[in-house]
């Protein structure tokens, strides 16, 4: 494959029996691959960085079609909008954070929310067809907002002693294992947390994204011999692949969401 090859960096022409003699055209890391697209004061955009943009583009201007003329009687973009938000405010962050107290971050996480939402749903979408999530940089920056959020909380609310108890779990009643309690939460909290915390919205991603891009690659590759039968059962997997997907990029979008305010949660409470 030629390095400047964009989007899944198949060959079309490779099939079984092909005249050019290439074998199965595997996707790998060269399906994740993109050459910019064009550039614009020197920056290079790429496909993942356009969809990215996209996304703000999409978010920012549903919610604004849908609240910037907001009615007691709502229309259907309005009462779609309402629906979104209230599942968020009341699904993810009331049960977090409480009522009281959640309230000032719903603007927040109903962002974070959507904004990995529609993301992830661009592995689906004809054109587009690739999840920007699945791209490290992209939950990375999404974690560290996470994080910075968390930092600041816990050390405005408990000052610098008392963020770090809160943190390490400092409890003089542990006794002789408190410096091991102290230094595993340490490492858990400040470095492992957001490390999981985009690792797992990208792990998940990449690997559905892997899998269906083989299933379709496998479809048309065995689809013109008397291989046919295999290629239909490769394009019912394709198929049931982008069912499943639908219902993952759901759920990633609610567990970054729903730690995200764990997150918070612990920040916000008291250290005893």
């Amino acid at each position: 494959m030629s390095a400047d090859q964009t989007t899944l960096a198949f060959d079309w022409s490779c099939r079984v029996f092909a005249e050019n003699g290439c074998g199965f055209p595997s996707p790998g890391l060269n399906s994740f691959i993109f050459k910019p697209m064009f550039t614009v004061g020197g920056i290079d955009f790429d496909k993942p960085m356009l969809l990215a943009l996209v996304t703000t583009v999409v978010v920012v201007g549903f919610f604004w079609a849908a609240f910037s003329k907001a009615k007691v009687v709502p229309g259907k973009l309005q009462m779609v909008g309402e629906a979104g938000y209230d599942f968020v405010r009341r699904g993810i962050v009331y049960e977090t954070l409480g009522k009281t107290e959640g309230e000032k971050y719903v603007p927040l996480m109903v962002s974070i929310f959507f904004f990995v939402w529609i993301m992830n749903l661009w592995s689906i979408i004809p054109v587009a067809q690739f999840p920007v999530t699945s791209i490290i940089a992209y939950p990375a920056a999404l974690a560290a907002i996470v994080y910075l959020t968390w930092m600041i909380l816990t050390f405005r609310k408990h000052g610098f002693v008392g963020g770090m108890k809160n943190l390490t779990g400092y409890d003089k009643s542990l006794g002789a294992v408190l410096p091991l309690v102290v230094t595993i939460e340490f490492f858990s909290n400040v470095l492992v947390r957001p490390f999981t915390h985009a690792v797992r919205l990208f792990a998940n991603m990449f690997a559905g994204h892997l899998l269906l891009v083989m299933f379709t690659v496998a479809s048309w590759y065995l689809m013109n011999s008397w291989l046919a039968a295999a290629g239909a059962v490769s394009f019912v997997m394709a198929m049931v692949m982008i069912m499943f997907e639908l219902f993952v990029q759901a759920v990633q979008a609610y567990v970054f969401v729903l730690l995200a305010c764990s997150y918070v949660q612990g920040a916000l409470a008291e250290h005893h």
